[in-house]
């Protein structure tokens, strides 16, 4: 057989010599989850090399806030460094404030957001809204649950601050209901990893997630036990999200000059989230992990106090 020519040899070479130096970022670097300011600390990171900005840019997944009527008052909780948030404003006229926990992408949603727009970015953390109750005629929130680690206090506060009539929208990642089928050993490992590269405490399941909602005293129209029970719609949209997380990596191979651009320390943060995006694919594609939608109406004030 004839000796292969040097120039594939030399690529399969790098192509190894760059795995090589991204599993090896991804063992040493893990981002544990241990309070808020690790998540904080994860997101601020992110911002900083502007890498996701440059290749992910704004996504809008699920809501029905279109049907609002313009000026309407909209919450995005986890709303990074802004997309969703500009989208709600500059397209369906509504006037939104998106929090996140990271003071990095809370500037640079700033720093994005054109003057004039009725969006408005704050620091605050979704446990712990300093927002009154019932302001809001919607509330929103794209894959910020994964990041909390009390999930019925994060439901509570969603719908805490809901108006009765008003609009919830989540979507978010999830895990398999224990119920269905415990994860295998294999499974307990990868989410392991899932959990402390990205700042995870604990992922819910859609199950879960939804009788957090539904066991919320704020899920009345009165917020108390005499008001009408909350009714709560989900969805798997694991098999429309999942090319996702493949693209992700591809985009840097497509646009190789939007990487490069950001220097370094943007080229060595990709390779780091590599393994954890093909991990990411495996666990969604595999069934154990899925991506869900929760949307609800909050039922109106019970006048007649029965």
């Amino acid at each position: 057989m004839p000796a292969l020519p040097l120039a594939p040899w030399l690529l399969i070479a790098g192509l190894l010599l760059v795995l090589g130096l991204a599993l090896r970022l991804w063992q040493r670097r893990d981002r544990h989850f241990v309070s808020s300011a690790t998540v904080a600390e994860a997101y601020d990171r992110w911002t900083a090399d502007r890498l996701l900005e440059r290749l992910w840019g704004d996504h809008v997944r699920w809501s029905g806030l279109d049907q609002l009527p313009p000026g309407s008052k909209v919450l995005d909780v986890g709303c990074g460094i802004g997309g969703s948030a500009r989208i709600l404003a500059r397209d369906y006229g509504l006037d939104v404030l998106g929090i996140s926990i990271s003071p990095g992408q809370i500037q640079r949603a700033r720093e994005l957001t054109e003057s004039g727009l009725s969006c408005r970015f704050a620091v605050m953390d979704a446990l712990d809204l300093d927002l009154a109750d019932a302001s809001f005629a919607a509330v929103w929130s794209v894959e910020a649950g994964p990041h909390m680690p009390d999930k019925q206090r994060y439901a509570d506060e969603l719908l805490r601050v809901l108006a009765p009539g008003g609009r919830l929208a989540v979507a978010d990642w999830n895990r398999r209901d224990p119920a269905e089928r415990p994860l295998d050993r294999r499974e307990r490992w990868v989410m392991r990893q899932l959990l402390d590269q990205w700042a995870h405490p604990e992922f819910a399941s859609i199950a879960g997630f939804a009788r957090n909602l539904l066991a919320s005293p704020y899920g009345r129209g009165d917020g108390g036990a005499q008001g009408p029970q909350l009714a709560v719609e989900t969805a798997d949209w694991t098999a429309e999200t999942l090319p996702s997380w493949i693209d992700s990596i591809l985009e840097g191979i497509r646009r190789p000059g939007q990487v490069l651009s950001l220097g370094p320390a943007a080229v060595l943060q990709g390779l780091r989230e590599s393994p954890t995006l093909l991990l990411m694919h495996w666990s969604f594609a595999t069934g154990m992990m899925q991506f869900g939608l929760f949307r609800s109406v909050k039922p109106p004030a019970n006048r007649a106090g029965i």
